[in-house]
């Protein structure tokens, strides 16, 4: 059954000019932007109404008008790129362990195609939503512009709780949503990655099902594989790596040491376990760490391999470690005396009414949106320099670029090589925000969003609009 639903994504009238065409099948919901013509669409607002703080998506659209309105941007390019491409809901069937059927709803946000491919983590979580895929695709199309690699955003997740599900039930959650996207995802069209809640095991199940549905082995259909399967060396530490190569760039920026050089990690996954890790390695001093259950503050420091294996090996308690600390919890470590801060768990972690109480020199984010719309002024004004989440975290996606390439080549590269390239890209995209703030007298943030925008309206422009 084919229908134009009179609602809009983010409710009705929010999306303004973009009507919405839904295509109803038992399993499938699909939705697509039509673009209005130029002389019904909405003015860019000058003063556009404040988002609602927690709504991740509405962030991310507040910090993209300020950054359209900086650079320019004409009203049709704006209004092409403020909104996803297309976007899906999907209804998925599984037999669980105990006979019973459940139907889990998952998500798939495609933000944009025009420097390439799509690209975006899956996440398992019990609280994923819709606008927040949204927000995440987005934010993938300018995280990558900022690195300059070829891809645009996107971004999947489902509604269920990973942890009280078995593996069967896992496996076959995962290939029933690959094959309901059999059409939709591939090596040139959208590339998917491990998030929150899933792993290079997810990733296995869905490169093996696409790969059934195509007749052929389709490595490059996914990253964040095993090695095993086509994964690339290194990306393990990507993202944690590109927070630490970030961090060496904002002390060389401020003049400081990296030698006792205080930091603290909220989030003790793979990015905050990898990042604390490293840079521990590295001489830095990490004084604080957090996951869900809570967190430590410890003024000596952690030995953060000894940690590592106390939670991930042995399976017990970050905030029963010895020789421990203040106990705080998960979000209170962010508010302890340090000189760099990493929030890498979740959204929404620093708002208007905490951001006053952070004590960094220097915020480098390892999650995406960790800090809202009305938390950034409140840290600019304190003179806290952010290194924000399309620059900090975009370590992953690089090596995930990485990946692709060595999946297309069928050419696999060693550690070494992944490092010093990544270290390139990094290194280079510091520079080009850091630049781009200085020249137009803004933040960081801000800058970024910039120079995203300035890259994909300028490959836009060139390819044109095929009607």
């Amino acid at each position: 059954m084919l229908r134009i639903l009179a609602e809009r994504p983010d409710g009705p009238g929010v999306y303004g000019v973009a009507a919405t065409l839904a295509l109803k099948v038992p399993a499938v919901r699909l939705s697509f932007c039509i673009r209005a013509p130029a002389d019904q669409g909405e003015l860019r607002m000058s003063n556009p109404p404040l988002p609602e703080e927690m709504n991740v998506y509405q962030n991310a659209e507040a910090r993209f008008e300020v950054a359209a309105q900086k650079i320019g941007l004409e009203q049709g390019l704006y209004r092409y790129l403020k909104y996803p491409s297309k976007e899906i809901t999907l209804y998925i069937p599984v037999g669980m362990d105990n006979g019973q059927l459940e139907v889990f709803t998952g998500y798939r946000v495609l933000h944009s195609t025009v420097r390439g491919p799509g690209k975006g983590g899956i996440r398992y979580a019990p609280d994923v939503s819709l606008d927040e895929v949204r927000a995440l695709a987005t934010w993938m199309t300018w995280k990558c512009a900022v690195v300059n690699i070829p891809f645009g955003g996107a971004k999947g997740g489902i509604i269920c709780n990973p942890q009280k599900m078995s593996k069967g039930e896992l496996e076959r959650m995962t290939r029933r949503y690959t094959a309901e996207l059999a059409n939709w995802l591939g090596p040139e069209k959208d590339v998917p990655a491990p998030d929150v809640g899933t792993n290079e095991q997810t990733m296995a199940w869905v490169m093996d099902t696409y790969s059934m549905h195509t007749g052929q082995a389709t490595t490059a259909v996914v990253t964040g594989k095993p090695i095993e399967l086509g994964g690339s060396r290194g990306r393990k530490e990507a993202t944690g790596r590109g927070i630490m190569m970030c961090c060496d760039k904002a002390l060389a920026k401020l003049g400081m040491k990296r030698d006792g050089c205080r930091v603290v990690v909220q989030g003790f996954g793979n990015v905050g376990s990898m990042a604390a890790m490293l840079m521990h390695e590295a001489g830095y001093k990490i004084v604080g760490l957090s996951d869900i259950a809570g967190g430590l503050y410890n003024e000596k420091g952690f030995d953060v391999p000894k940690v590592i294996d106390w939670v991930y090996t042995q399976k017990k308690s970050l905030q029963d470690f010895p020789p421990g600390g203040t106990k705080l919890s998960s979000r209170d470590v962010l508010f302890q005396p340090c000189e760099i801060v990493i929030p890498a768990a979740i959204e929404n972690q620093i708002t208007e009414k905490n951001a006053s109480q952070v004590q960094a020199k220097i915020l480098c984010e390892g999650a995406n949106g960790p800090t809202t719309w009305q938390a950034d002024a409140i840290i600019d004004k304190k003179g806290i320099f952010t290194v924000p989440d399309i620059l900090g975290n975009a370590g992953g996606v690089t090596v995930s670029y990485f990946e692709w390439v060595q999946d297309r080549q069928g050419f696999f590269w060693r550690e070494s090589e992944v490092n010093e390239r990544l270290h390139d890209f990094m290194d280079h995209a510091f520079d080009e925000v850091v630049r781009y703030a200085e020249l137009h007298n803004v933040n960081n943030r801000i800058a970024a969003y910039m120079l995203a925008i300035d890259r994909v309206a300028s490959a836009l422009r060139l390819r044109g609009i095929y009607a």
